[in-house]
């Protein structure tokens, strides 16, 4: 057990300083430009030098910070990083020094609850950070994190229930163990879109990463730290990065389970020994590149197109899949034929979907107004020339009493011209 603690606790930190050359390097290449390329080989050891920079940093604390709840607040942030990995699953029973154990710290029968219980406590830490720096632009990026929290942890669990329903249960061993025929990335498609979303917003990730919009909000939650603390918030942050992709990967892709054919009739060896730590590893990567292609392609939204995206979308349709799927379970559950039953439920969410499109789109046509009378002046009424005001059109005569527009009557001679 211990050997497993320190093992995640440095895969993390390496994985860290990995995803921040990463995304660099990826980010560059996507806008053309010349990424990390001077410290280590082609800049791999950037990030490093980054971390040993920002411990060297001074430390300021604000006059009006409360100063308990400042220094335990990044602390709190990346410990629940730390905490949520504790239940994933990495990989079947090995065997380490000649005992057998599986890789993966512990499980529960609540294992999927511990994860957002510990992403919930990681959130805490960016609320408290803004609330206790005593600075107004701070104090609104905590603000925004807590609505973001509420709003986008409900879409996540919400979208974690078709899981539960289809697996039976909320231990992620027994979970990825479930998805050994079908991965429930297709099988529960609109759910595994849900949280992909969720995820996203929930690691305060563009285009979602409102609480630190650098354009309205200086840094938001983490303008007043500077040093190590900021290095925490940096290091919560990227940890927060791999734990959602990696529970992305243990919920909906079958975990550390070789993608099929591999694990099937090419590969019959492929789901024994350390070789699902491979597949894992890459199934993870996936999801890494994932976020940073969202970075580098999508610009930040407005809050409250935010909001609405939360509210309005992905609750209800996460709420009404729900309906859904323990509607087909209950009916296979008493032996109904589910394909038909499944055939019938897709064209009616079809048909609904259909027509709540149709209806935005006939609410967000704009009312044709009727066009005012124009108001027609003389500009020489006043007996001086008097430009028009809009909407108002100048009167004007042929031959030689014409007038321009201007309100300036031409000369004789130039008509004949």
């Amino acid at each position: 057990m211990l050997i497993k603690c320190v093992a995640i606790f440095a895969f993390l930190m390496v994985i860290t300083l990995f995803n921040i050359v990463f995304e660099r390097r990826a980010v560059s290449w996507m806008q053309q430009r010349v990424g990390p390329n001077r410290v280590g080989p082609n800049g791999s050891l950037q990030s490093l030098a980054d971390g040993i920079k920002l411990m060297l940093k001074e430390d300021i604390i604000p006059k009006a910070a409360d100063k308990a709840v400042f220094v335990i607040a990044p602390v709190i942030s990346a410990t629940g990083a730390f905490l949520a990995f504790a239940v994933i699953p990495i990989g079947p029973e090995v065997s380490i020094f000649g005992e057998k154990t599986v890789l993966q710290v512990t499980d529960t029968p609540i294992a999927v609850l511990f994860i957002l219980a510990a992403s919930s406590a990681a959130i805490y830490g960016i609320v408290l950070a803004g609330w206790s720096s005593g600075s107004t632009y701070p104090l609104l990026g905590g603000l925004r994190s807590t609505a973001q929290m509420i709003s986008y942890e409900l879409a996540m669990a919400l979208s974690f229930v078709g899981v539960f329903l289809y697996a039976g249960s909320m231990s992620t061993s027994e979970i990825v163990a479930a998805q050994s025929d079908l991965w429930y990335g297709i099988a529960l498609l609109p759910s595994f879109i849900v949280f992909v979303i969720a995820m996203v917003g929930e690691t305060n990730r563009p285009p979602f990463d409102l609480p630190e919009a650098e354009g309205e909000l200086v840094g938001g939650f983490h303008t007043e730290y500077s040093s190590i603390k900021f290095a925490l918030f940096f290091l919560g942050e990227y940890i927060a990065l791999t734990t959602v992709s990696a529970l992305a990967v243990t919920l909906f892709l079958g975990g550390w389970q070789a993608p099929w054919p591999l694990g099937g009739p090419i590969w019959p060896g492929a789901n024994e020994n350390w070789w699902p730590v491979l597949w894992f590893m890459g199934k993870l990567l996936c999801f890494i590149f994932l976020f940073i292609w969202l970075r580098g392609t999508l610009p930040r939204m407005r809050y409250d197109q935010f909001m609405a995206l939360g509210w309005k979308v992905l609750i209800p349709v996460s709420i009404g899949w729900i309906l859904l799927i323990a509607t087909i379970q209950a009916l296979r559950n008493e032996g109904h034929d589910v394909q038909n039953i499944v055939l019938v439920a897709a064209g009616v969410l079809a048909a609904l979907l259909l027509l709540t499109w149709v209806w935005e789109v006939v609410r967000a046509k704009p009312e044709e107004d009727e066009p005012e009378p124009v108001a027609e002046f003389d500009p020489f009424a006043g007996g001086y020339p008097v430009p028009p005001m809009p909407g108002q059109v100048p009167v004007t005569t042929s031959g030689a009493g014409l007038r321009s527009s201007t309100g300036f009557e031409p000369e004789r001679g130039e008509l004949d011209g």
